[in-house]
């Protein structure tokens, strides 16, 4: 195991450096951290190992697969259009992509898309990896499949389909593919390393993917207790390993990070996504992505309690797009939203903090306490806990 480092641990933010230490010597793999205060880094570190297989140590440079926290950065996309006053919401989504209107389809709304309410959390169809690397293939597969449910009556996490859903509406309205727009939007304006579809000549830096013991995602006994159609949403009808990643398929496949997989595929490190999402709050950068009032329209609760498909609790609650604050996913404030990832990945922005987190890992572990035990010490953290009280008390 190879030791941390850090690019800025600011005075009193050693209990998050602290805690990030003995996630390190405790867990394998390696992961990234960062926060942001007011625009700028406060806590900034990594450590362990990007490839157990041949010893390579976590660097500064180094990028993971960021699984559904891509969600996030697709859900601040979508409300950048809002925004922009090029895409609403209630709209039926024929209005911008009319296919869509096949199988009983042509009322669901954008907003269904994005608050996994569209009836498509899976495929139909048995699909193979060149299947979910095609963009044309899965978004026309996906516009003429009948849903699951009747769309908008209630809610079952979309795990891979809701970045091609959303996606597709995405590029219909601005013309550009969701690599090429997130780059333009903000990957470019805030000059970070982060991809929906990685570019050629960066696949060094990503880390490999390991599987922890206690990851469990993607199991038959998982699949057993809640509903053939996780399994199948999970796996995409098979072209994905249950775990999402195997020593050399799945999200360890280079194929599927150089394609656009909004749902699951970005690739990123902490650094970059702390910035994004400290972006989204306050100006960062000379950056700000969205209006206080687009996040709060963003973050009203659309999708919570039990879903259409069994799975065990804690459950989720989204806003439009966002994952918001729930019993499953607890932010520092009743006021934070982001999205987090699977095996253990944290994004999220406090608006009245100003504040972004972001951890990312490349050792999956399911229900692990390590993202959780970060927050729960930047709790302690004076300058935040301050924050945190005159938030809660305004």
């Amino acid at each position: 195991m190879t030791g941390i480092e850090t690019r800025c641990v600011t005075p009193g933010y050693e209990p998050v450096a602290l805690a990030f230490a003995k996630i390190i010597s405790s867990y394998g793999g390696g992961a990234s951290a960062c926060v942001y205060v007011d625009g700028e880094p406060v806590f900034d570190a990594w450590g362990g190992l990007a490839d157990s297989r041949t010893g390579r140590p976590w660097s500064a440079d180094t990028l993971t697969v960021i699984f559904s926290c891509t969600k996030g950065l697709m859900s601040l996309l979508a409300a950048r259009l809002v925004e922009e006053g090029r895409l609403d919401c209630d709209l039926p989504v024929t209005a911008y992509w009319p296919e869509y209107a096949a199988a009983g389809k042509q009322d669901t709304s954008v907003r269904d898309l994005l608050s996994h309410r569209a009836g498509l959390s899976a495929p139909v169809a048995s699909l193979t990896v060149d299947d979910i690397v095609d963009w044309e293939r899965m978004t026309a597969l996906l516009a003429a499949q009948a849903p699951l449910w009747p769309p908008g009556t209630g809610h079952s996490y979309h795990f891979i389909t809701h970045g091609w859903l959303i996606g597709e509406v995405l590029r219909r309205v601005t013309g550009q593919s969701i690599g090429a727009l997130f780059a333009e939007t903000i990957a470019n304006r805030l000059a970070v390393p982060a991809w929906i579809g990685l570019p050629a000549g960066k696949q060094p830096l990503v880390a490999h993917i390991d599987v922890g013991n206690s990851f469990e995602i993607g199991t038959e006994a998982f699949i057993r207790d809640s509903s053939e159609w996780i399994g199948r949403g999970l796996t995409l009808g098979g072209a994905l390993p249950r775990t999402l990643a195997s020593p050399t398929g799945g999200f360890n496949d280079p194929r599927l990070w150089a394609a656009a997989i909004p749902g699951a595929g970005g690739i990123s490190n902490a650094r970059a996504l702390a910035r994004i999402w400290s972006a989204a709050v306050t100006e960062t950068g000379g950056v700000r992505l969205l209006a206080d009032e687009t996040i709060r329209r963003a973050t009203v609760p659309q999708s919570s309690g039990a879903p259409v498909f069994h799975e065990p609790e804690p459950w989720m609650a989204w806003g439009t797009g966002f994952q918001i604050d729930s019993p499953a996913r607890r932010y520092l404030t009743p006021h934070g939203f982001g999205h987090d990832g699977a095996g253990g990945q944290v994004t999220f922005a406090e608006p009245r903090l100003k504040l972004s987190f972001a951890f990312v890992t490349n050792q999956m572990e399911e229900a692990d306490p390590r993202a959780q035990a970060l927050v729960d010490a930047l709790r302690t953290v004076p300058e935040i806990r301050r924050r945190i009280e005159s938030c809660l008390v305004s």
